[in-house]
């Protein structure tokens, strides 16, 4: 059970280091440094909570049509070209409606793929003979991430700036990309069963 277990810890950090949540944890910050003022940004904590629930729904509606793979992938590859163009935008001291719009293209592309897919695969990969040992090991690994992500993010961004800090993030995205395109088989269709002797062949 090797594979199922470095897959579903892989995803699990894979979720948190993809940078999505800084923009929850430290929503301040985030748009300060884009030219938004106090109440603005209040407004824009609003606009963002909607749109992750949203997209969640478009998830939900889609995974078993699109397949997890998909998903994931175009999440991933989603996410890396907002975070590359975040970055620039930052380092350029761009203030306007473009940096709204691609936070919110980041939470729509992490919403319909990472944040909920995730959670579907780390239950299904594994046999029911060790599920619940296997999925406790992985969603410990997830929140340590995250508290990793969430300690990181202002050093990151002290020493980087916001540009190099997305630009960061955008690096892991791509490695995440290549990690599921190469680790992740598509689950879509199979029952439980089929997906644990998929591992043994």
């Amino acid at each position: 059970m090797f594979k199922p277990l470095s897959l579903a810890i892989g995803l699990a950090v894979l979720q948190q280091w993809c940078g999505v949540n800084v923009i929850f944890n430290y929503a301040q910050e985030v748009f300060l440094e884009a030219g938004y003022n106090l109440s603005s940004i209040l407004l824009n904590i609003v606009i963002t909570g909607a749109v992750l629930v949203v997209f969640t729904l478009v998830a939900l509606a889609t995974v078993d049509k699109l397949g997890r793979r998909f998903l994931m992938l175009a999440g991933l590859a989603g996410l890396s070209t907002v975070y590359i163009l975040l970055g620039a935008l930052y380092r350029v001291h761009y203030h306007g409606i473009a940096m709204m719009a691609l936070i919110l293209a980041a939470i729509s592309f992490y919403a319909m793929s990472l944040a909920p897919v995730t959670w579907v695969i780390i239950a299904e990969v594994f046999p029911n003979r060790i599920r619940g040992n296997a999925i406790s090991i992985a969603v410990a690994s997830l929140w340590i991430a995250c508290f990793v992500l969430t300690y990181t993010f202002p050093l990151l961004n002290r020493q980087l700036g916001a540009a190099g800090t997305f630009w960061i993030y955008a690096g892991i995205c791509l490695a995440g990309f290549s990690f599921i395109f190469v680790a992740l088989p598509e689950t879509k269709g199979k029952s439980l069963e089929e997906i644990e002797t998929s591992w043994t062949r």
